[in-house]
C-alpha cells in the first residue's frame, strides 16, 4: 500500500508539473534594438565670408573653426556639430597643374572605405556660373566617414571635406543625424563660390 500510493503520488506530481511548467511556454519575438532620440536643431544658415578664397551657407548650429592638427594648412577649418557630436573636416588646396593628382588623391580616401561600406554613392555637382565642380560620396554602411565630397574650378582651387562623428560607426543608429547633417553638407555645396 505504501507503494502504490507513492507512485501515485509522484505520477499526479509529474502530470501536474508537466501541465504547469508546459503552459508558462511562451513564443519569444526579439525585439529590435532602442536607440536614444535626438532632437535635431531648426535648420537655419548663415554666410561664411572671411578672408579665406571661398564662401558659403553653413548652419546656425554649428561652430567653425580653424583646423588645430599638425597636418593642417592654410584655410582648412572644421564644421564643429557639438550637439550632434560630429565634424566636417574641411581641407584646402591650391591647384598647380597637378588637378588630376589630387582628385585621384581624392578618389582613394572615399573608396578607402569600402571595406566596411555596404556601398559608395557618388552625386556630381556642376555650377558653370561659379565655376564650382564637385563629386558628393555617401558611404552607406557601417564606415568611420559616411559623407566626403569635394569642390574644385579644375586650375587654381580645390576643397575636400569629410564627416565625421566622434562615436562607434553604426548605420542604424546614426542614420537620422547623419541625413540632417548631409541636407546641410548639399546646402554647402549649393551655396559655394570661389573669391
Amino acid at each position: 500500500m505504501f507503494k502504490g500510493s507513492s507512485l501515485t503520488y509522484i505520477g499526479v506530481l509529474v502530470i501536474f508539473g508537466s501541465i504547469f511548467f508546459g503552459a508558462c511556454k511562451r513564443d519569444y519575438t526579439p525585439k529590435p534594438r532602442g536607440y536614444f532620440r535626438v532632437d535635431l536643431p531648426e535648420k537655419s544658415y548663415s554666410k561664411f565670408d572671411t578672408n579665406f578664397p571661398y564662401k558659403f551657407d553653413y548652419p546656425t548650429y554649428t561652430k567653425i573653426v580653424e583646423d588645430q592638427s599638425k597636418a593642417s594648412e592654410k584655410y582648412w577649418i572644421n564644421i564643429e556639430y557639438p550637439q550632434l557630436n560630429g565634424k566636417i573636416h574641411i581641407s584646402y588646396k591650391s591647384v598647380n597643374n597637378n588637378i588630376d593628382q589630387i582628385l585621384e588623391d581624392t578618389r582613394k580616401l572615399a573608396y578607402k572605405h569600402t571595406i566596411k561600406a555596404d556601398a559608395i554613392n557618388e552625386k556630381i555637382f556642376i555650377k558653370p556660373e561659379k565655376n564650382v565642380y564637385g563629386i558628393l560620396y555617401e558611404i552607406e554602411g557601417n564606415a568611420a566617414s559616411s559623407v566626403q565630397f569635394f569642390l574644385t574650378d579644375s586650375t587654381d582651387h580645390y576643397l575636400r571635406g569629410a564627416l565625421y562623428f566622434n562615436a562607434e560607426p553604426n548605420k542604424d543608429s546614426l542614420a537620422p543625424i547623419k541625413k540632417f547633417v548631409k541636407e546641410d553638407i548639399i546646402r554647402l555645396i549649393e551655396s559655394f563660390e570661389w573669391k
